[in-house]
């Protein structure tokens, strides 16, 4: 039996489809474009943090962030519906696009919300959302980004550690293929400001 907080295989997951989802090409906050190409001096990277609603709230308040986006990353199905994501079926976790200018907002400071904003210790799952959806990462767009969350997350543990958490399941990798959610998905919580937010942090504060 196929248990949702388990990781699919390869060999076991949904085969999606070719066309991606509908949405709206521009930012329901800041009217940019969210699709690439993005504007020359943009650094770009994904979060998952949970459910990706409160998620990408936590990021597009941010200054120097232009675009944020919601939609799934790290699994195998092409173009997944959220009926499928949440199945478990896919492989992937539900992950935000982050597009910010590097002059205004540095990747620490994206690091920062990220260890801050949610329980990096729980597997597959974020307080009451169990699944392998709901599981941490931060998916990097280059080796230097890569490199330094690599070294804020040695710095966080040892604060987890005193304050006596478990070790850090969160997966930190380079990006592989990112899908966007369907359009309703996209800047939810702006869109409906009294709707589901359960992210809780640890009570850690980064440098």
């Amino acid at each position: 039996m196929y248990k949702k907080s388990e990781m699919v295989s390869r060999e076991q997951s949904l085969p999606g489809r070719s066309d991606p989802m509908e949405l709206n090409a521009t930012h329901f906050l800041t009217a940019e474009s969210m699709f690439p190409p993005f504007p020359s001096g943009r650094h770009w990277c994904y979060f998952a943090m949970g459910c990706f609603w409160g998620a990408e709230r936590r990021f597009w308040s941010q200054p120097g962030v232009g675009v944020t986006a919601v939609g799934y990353i790290g699994g195998y199905t092409k173009n997944p519906s959220y009926e499928e994501a949440c199945s478990g079926l896919t492989g992937h976790t539900e992950a935000v696009l982050v597009v910010y200018d590097p002059a205004v907002t540095g990747f620490e400071q994206l690091l920062k919300v990220f260890w801050e904003s949610h329980d990096p210790t729980q597997g597959m799952c974020q307080g009451n959302d169990i699944g392998s959806q709901y599981r941490s990462g931060i998916y990097c767009m280059s080796d230097n980004q890569l490199a330094a969350a690599l070294q804020s997350k040695s710095s966080v543990q040892q604060q987890l550690d005193r304050l006596g958490y478990a070790s850090i399941t969160s997966e930190i990798v380079l990006a592989a293929d990112f899908y966007y959610a369907e359009g309703y998905h996209q800047q939810y919580l702006a869109k409906n400001p009294g709707g589901y937010c359960g992210l809780k942090g640890t009570g850690i504060k980064c440098a």
